[in-house]
């Protein structure tokens, strides 16, 4: 089984230590965007610019999800369509979706949109911190691993 990166580029935090494990592995790497986005030039790094659609980003690499991929997004549904193509997800701070975490990851996000919709004010998420890219790295580097063995 061939293993490589999908990631959902356009607000995707931690590129660098996507390329970082990539190079370590030798893993290609594909960063889709709806917009043009800087990706160093190197044989594994490729670089995919979908339409400015709605979804189109997550549409691309939905259809490009299969076991051997591991999707890097922060977005939970796109975690859910990868992770039913057979693909693993892992999120920019390190978290793995997984088929057992993702229903509840969906629900979760479901009642805090209801919330919002009804003008409650919820605050964003945590500042992205260096602890988080250090999980991340680890996490990926993890995840390579296992899809390498066959896991």
């Amino acid at each position: 089984m061939s293993v490589r990166i999908l990631v959902d580029g356009d607000a995707c935090p931690v590129k660098e230590e996507i390329y970082k494990v990539a190079y370590r592995h030798e893993v290609p790497v594909i960063v889709v965007s709806n917009q043009r986005l800087r990706v160093p030039v190197h044989p594994l790094l490729s670089r995919v610019v979908v339409s400015d659609g709605f979804d189109a980003a997550d549409d691309w690499i939905a259809e490009q999800s299969a076991p051997g991929a591991i999707v890097i997004t922060a977005d939970i549904l796109l975690a859910d369509r990868a992770l039913k193509a057979g693909a693993g997800a892992l999120s920019p701070t390190g978290k793995p979706f997984t088929t057992s975490s993702i229903g509840g990851a969906i629900a979760t996000r479901a009642i805090m949109a209801d919330l919002r919709a009804g003008g409650d004010q919820l605050g964003g998420p945590k500042p992205f911190a260096a602890v988080d890219r250090s999980r991340f790295l680890q996490a990926l580097d993890a995840a390579v691993v296992a899809v390498k063995r066959g896991a």
